[in-house]
């Protein structure tokens, strides 16, 4: 099965898409469609209908759906906004990111102000006597299905502000976030280009491509990469994959065959900025997970419960990335080098500051010690030998951590 490797135009649209004001914004482009359509079918109208239903009957209504939409619209992103804020601080501040992204809130969001500017615009064309008195009956019948949109919205408000902003939310978001970019280094492994190995050769006219600027490396856009190097010989090893820090100036990869136009092509096909994403990066979702146990198992949370829960999904997402088929193909960039996943890079990940972290937790440590030793009997020996290792890891740091000698015992009879 082939696998279509996005572009960084493709990244850049999907990006946008996300983006709160955007779908808000089309939706008020929208709203302004309507309105003015009514116009238009304006003379379509039989003038039994015109007589029925006049401007005067349809203007009451627009203004209270114009009043009362302003007022939800307000409240709805001050609740947004608090319920954001305090996951950024329950949670980690970078599950704010991913809550943004939360469609659901968009939709709603965008609902509600679109029938606003859809009941303003309506206002201002009939005080305008830009409408005529047949426009009316079509206006009538947008602002029905408006009303009726509205109030799906709000019922679908109403079940999510249930959970907006809760742990539960925050640590479920997250996991789907990791799971989608780790299960993708399973489908498309090393992104569909040659995994760069301790056994591959390295050309030794190959010269350094520099990062254009310091950041977080968050994409390469590899469909556009493989164009600029053309239908020659020339070759390109990336050393670092997405979500290493790069320091401007400093080698990012190393290319043979290249010219100086070529090089500036690859330097523009890198994605810096100064955060993580998870479009590509790996571990970054399994990184944020633990962040949010780590915090939940400081003095001034203590909360092992949320600590115990992350252990639980850190381990399932570990064991699913384990059974899920690596995709067999040939690499579709077979000029391109990049280092693949390491195995014993997720379990550092997934578990490194947890078991520093709750190591003087006895039921955090049995949990992650139980995580650890199924994870140990995975099919991929590197999994299983870094699950191995840091178990005995944690095992060193309960033993010092923990107050009671029966409690470090029952450690020891558990090895």
């Amino acid at each position: 099965m082939k696998i279509k490797t996005a572009s960084k135009t493709i990244l850049m649209l999907l990006r946008l898409s996300r983006l709160l004001w955007v779908r808000v914004a089309l939706m008020a482009l929208l709203a302004v469609v309507a309105s003015t359509t009514a116009i238009l079918l304006e003379n379509m109208i039989p003038a039994s209908l015109s007589r029925s239903f006049t401007p005067e009957a349809v203007m009451p209504i627009l203004t209270i759906l114009a009043s009362s939409m302003l007022a939800v619209s307000t409240f709805s992103l001050n609740v947004m906004v608090s319920a954001h804020n305090a996951a950024a601080s329950q949670a980690t501040p970078r599950v704010h990111r991913i809550l943004l992204a939360d469609t659901t809130t968009q939709t709603v969001l965008a609902t509600f102000i679109g029938a606003f500017v859809y009941a303003l615009t309506s206002i201002i064309l009939f005080k305008a006597q830009l409408h005529g008195p047949g426009a009316a009956v079509t206006v009538l019948a947008f602002t029905v299905a408006v009303v009726v949109l509205v109030i799906l919205a709000m019922l679908r408000w109403i079940d999510h502000l249930s959970d907006l902003g809760s742990m539960d939310t925050s640590v479920r978001a997250t996991e789907a976030a990791a799971r989608d970019s780790l299960l993708q280094t399973r489908r498309a492994p090393a992104l569909c280009a040659q995994p760069l190995t301790s056994e591959t050769i390295i050309p030794e006219d190959a010269e350094p491509v520099d990062a254009p600027c310091s950041g977080f490396l968050q994409f390469i856009d590899l469909p556009r990469l493989s164009s600029a190097l053309g239908d020659g010989e020339a070759r390109i090893y990336f050393h670092v994959a997405p979500g290493s820090l790069l320091l401007q100036g400093r080698p990012v990869a190393y290319a043979s065959g290249l010219t100086e136009a070529q090089r500036e092509t690859v330097q523009n096909c890198l994605t810096i900025s100064d955060t993580r994403t998870f479009e590509q990066d790996a571990t970054y979702g399994l990184l944020v997970l633990s962040e949010i146990a780590s915090r939940a198992l400081s003095p001034g949370i203590n909360d092992p419960g949320t600590a115990i829960d992350v252990i639980a999904r850190q381990q399932r997402l570990l064991w699913d990335w384990n059974n899920t088929p690596v995709n067999q193909d040939p690499p579709q960039f077979d000029r391109i080098f990049i280092p693949d996943t390491s195995p014993s890079d997720l379990i550092e990940k997934a578990f490194g500051s947890i078991a520093r972290d709750g190591a003087g937790m006895l039921e955090v440590v049995n949990r992650l010690l139980d995580a650890l030793n199924a994870l140990s009997n995975c099919t991929n020996t590197d999994l299983a030998q870094a699950a191995h290792d840091m178990a005995g890891r944690a095992r060193a740091y309960a033993d010092k951590a923990l107050a009671l000698p029966v409690e470090r015992a029952s450690l020891r009879e558990d090895s």
